[in-house]
């Protein structure tokens, strides 16, 4: 293993910041589980970043939301690395990173814990045989809808057409989301060029641009179904 990787490995273990279960331990259920604000020593909205890569986002929203808590999910320690540095080097106390899988996030936050879920850029996963693994599978939209409180938000921001369209498939024949916003292209249909959709900008995002990709957008509220009318 490179020696720099193995530095960014040792780095992440002495940050306070960085939560990194076993695989085992994240499917018993960590002791942060259900008590995320404890942690953090401070209450307020809990938004998690799926498949954070370097954490561009979550450090960016972190910075942009004071109040809210922000926490960073990704299975790649070397790409975490950076947003974990980066929340040193910006003094930041209202972000953190969770390195882990993704389907096992059940483990790591309680029913209705979750008031946000990020997805940005994820691999669309085109190929029929990796339907399963798509961020959006119906499984993990099941496992977003347990995990975000009534009136939570779910955002996707991505450059594929396919994904994008996929999602609004998959979203509109279930009863528990409600797409709030769909945007096709933000640069012509986001009025506000103020909004964190223009303003922060993954790795990704800046290569896909550069390609004259158009960037689309979602946004899904999760319906309190219990709710009487």
């Amino acid at each position: 293993m490179a020696r720099k990787k193995l530095k960014r490995f040792e780095d992440n273990a002495q940050y306070k910041h960085v939560v990194e279960p076993s695989r085992e331990e994240a499917a018993k259920g960590i002791p942060q589980r259900g008590c995320w604000r404890d942690w953090f020593g401070r209450d307020g909205r809990l938004v998690v970043e799926l498949g954070c890569g370097k954490g561009e986002y979550t450090v960016a929203l972190a910075k942009t939301n004071s109040d809210a808590l922000h926490i960073g999910v990704d299975i790649k320690g070397a790409r975490l690395w950076y947003g974990a540095t980066d929340i040193v080097n910006e003094g930041l106390s209202n972000a953190a990173f969770l390195r882990t899988e993704i389907n096992l996030i059940d483990g790591c936050f309680a029913e209705g814990e979750i008031d946000e879920i990020w997805i940005t850029f994820p691999d669309p996963q085109i190929k029929f045989k990796r339907t399963k693994h798509r961020l959006t599978h119906p499984d993990r939209l099941e496992q977003y809808s347990k995990l975000l409180k009534p009136g939570g938000i779910m955002h996707l921001k991505t450059d594929s057409e396919f994904f994008h369209g996929y999602t609004l498939g998959v979203l509109q024949n279930r009863k528990d989301f409600l797409v709030e916003t769909a945007y096709f292209d933000i640069d012509l249909q986001l009025t506000k060029k103020d909004s964190i959709l223009h303003t922060v900008r993954t790795y990704y995002e800046n290569m896909f641009r550069n390609k004259g990709k158009a960037i689309t957008y979602l946004r899904a509220i999760k319906k309190d179904v219990n709710k009487k009318i």
